[in-house]
């Protein structure tokens, strides 16, 4: 069994009503802003490279042009633009690119028959990054006056959506996967880094930590030149060592084999190796847990922001019993499973497909917990012996049915974590026009409004509440009635920074916030709507 949220056969839909003729001045204050400040940048450098006579006759000639291009203007022609990309649709937001913000530095030519506009995607290893190149080539061209398009691809600079303090080494990373099963044997590290070496050859920048401290697994599945961490004399940071374009970590690679220490200082030597780690800008950490719920998981949950976590399991029901463990694990942490991988699940011979362990230990992990996708991987002699020979299957046989399916499994993760990254980053706001907040929890489609005093006066840290007493420090009166939010900043899958006038600084869990009083009839406010 496996599901994928596979593209649709046309990215093609009406023009977006908020760009529609009618509502042109409502298109010249919001949606050209999506773009960039592009406008005052064309006149600006016009201003500059003509004199006012040659201005003036570029005008005549642009006039000319626009007779008989219906195009009047350089804002006019960049609506058009604007009204024909509004029809591609993004298929994982559900939303049409222009909304989505991916259109940037959208430029017209002199003669108003030449396009040029970025599409800046959330991840270079978007799976139909060529499917939008061709159709917003297509949708453009296909206006009766543009003679030539030139659209450039990008991709957004590597962020974590978590808005709190990250430790330096993490602060350019944008997605942190969890490769985890809590048993141990099933396969994990041949996932993990079968995924990160996939996700690579999507045109990602990922990186590979080896979080299991007593087994390390990477320097026996991957052969790089440098088999030894070295640290900056300067920075005192770590630098990962790197093969075939993944740089990765391990205690393996510290010249001192598995280790054979107590439990706080493995999870020392965890936060050390993961925190200090000079990984630069990557848009994928692959994490490869080791098994088990104990200290170590607890840390890296503590301390990284994961996105999302891949369950590994095998058919027994064994297995099954251990990995419901780790994703109770997860749930409680708020880390969302996106992915099931059923290793070792079965082999093909003399015509017929044979399942020596037994079926249906990933199926039921779907079914009991809601897990959205499950992937099968064969016992393959291959699979293997790649994790012996120091090269990954993905890399040795990118054609194979077995990289298929870790293909299958990277266009998932980047999905999912596309959709976890969106839903978190808009979860809540600050609308000013109604001077409420708007709250939306990741995996609910209910939303609902919240007074902004009423989130402040029901803070739960210890600076509003006595921790010995559970008395109310603050007091009802102490918060005015008018308060309003200065900044809203995700913390990670499950709360919020909510920054008020007085500096201070809240956190507020979706769970609070779902049972707080609410909103029916919002106040309104002279003021537009501003979301934090």
């Amino acid at each position: 069994m496996q599901t994928l949220h596979a593209a649709p056969a046309s990215f093609l839909a009406p023009p977006a009503s908020h760009l529609l003729p009618p509502t042109a001045p409502a298109l010249r204050a919001g949606v050209l802003s999506a773009a960039g400040p592009v406008p005052a940048a064309v006149s600006s450098r016009s201003r500059a490279c003509f004199p006012s006579s040659r201005r003036a006759s570029r005008r005549r000639r642009c006039s000319r042009a626009a007779a008989s291009s219906g195009a009047t203007s350089v804002d006019d022609a960049k609506k058009d633009v604007l009204i024909a990309l509004s029809q591609i649709i993004d298929p994982d937001f559900g939303t049409d690119i222009v909304s989505c913000g991916f259109v940037k530095d959208l430029e017209i030519g002199d003669a108003l028959d030449e396009v040029s506009f970025r599409l800046e995607l959330t991840t270079p290893a978007c799976p139909i990054k060529d499917e939008f190149e061709q159709k917003a080539n297509e949708v453009v061209a296909a206006l009766p006056w543009v003679k030539k398009v030139d659209v450039t691809m990008s991709a957004q600079p590597a962020q974590p959506v978590y808005g709190g303090e990250l430790p330096e080494g993490l602060q350019k990373i944008s997605n942190i996967i969890a490769v985890s099963s809590c048993k141990g044997g099933v396969g994990k590290s041949t996932v993990a880094v079968n995924l990160a070496y996939t996700l690579a050859g999507m045109g990602a920048r990922v990186g590979i930590f080896d979080a299991d401290v007593f087994g390390p697994s990477l320097p026996t599945m991957v052969s790089p030149e440098n088999r030894l961490l070295v640290m900056n004399p300067e920075s005192r940071a770590i630098l990962p060592t790197e093969y075939l374009g993944v740089k990765m970590v391990s205690f393996g690679f510290a010249g001192q084999g598995r280790a054979i220490m107590r439990g706080p200082m493995v999870s020392g030597v965890i936060n050390q190796l993961l925190t200090t780690t000079d990984w630069g800008e990557l848009d994928y950490l692959v994490i490869d847990m080791p098994p088990g719920t104990g200290d170590i998981h607890l840390t890296l949950c503590q301390v990284a922001p994961l996105t999302a976590a891949v369950i590994v399991t095998t058919p027994q029901k064994l297995a099954f019993i251990d990995v419901a463990k780790g994703v109770r694990m997860f749930s409680k942490l708020k880390v969302p499973c996106v992915a099931v991988v059923e290793n070792m699940c079965y082999f093909d011979a003399d015509g017929k497909r044979y399942y020596p362990f037994g079926q249906g230990s990933g199926t039921q992990v779907v079914q009991q917990f809601g897990i959205p996708n499950l992937f099968d991987l064969p016992i393959r002699p291959t699979l293997s012996a790649s994790g012996d020979t120091g090269i990954p299957e993905v890399v040795a046989d990118p054609q194979g049915d077995v990289a298929k399916t870790f293909q299958n499994l990277g266009v998932c993760v980047v999905q999912q974590c596309a959709k976890i990254r969106q839903q978190v980053s808009t979860a809540v706001s600050y609308d000013r026009s109604i001077r409420a907040i708007r709250v939306k929890v990741p995996d609910s489609d209910e939303e609902f409004l919240l007074h902004p005093a009423t989130v402040r006066r029901n803070d739960r840290s210890a600076q509003s509440v006595d921790e010995w007493t559970g008395e109310q420090k603050i007091q009802y009166d102490d918060v005015p009635d008018d308060i309003e939010p200065e900044e809203i900043r995700p913390m990670g899958n499950y709360a919020v920074s909510i920054t008020w006038p007085d500096g201070f600084s809240q956190i507020a869990p979706y769970d609070q916030l779902e049972m707080l009083e609410r909103l029916v009839d919002a106040p309104r406010a002279a003021t537009p709507a501003v979301a934090s």
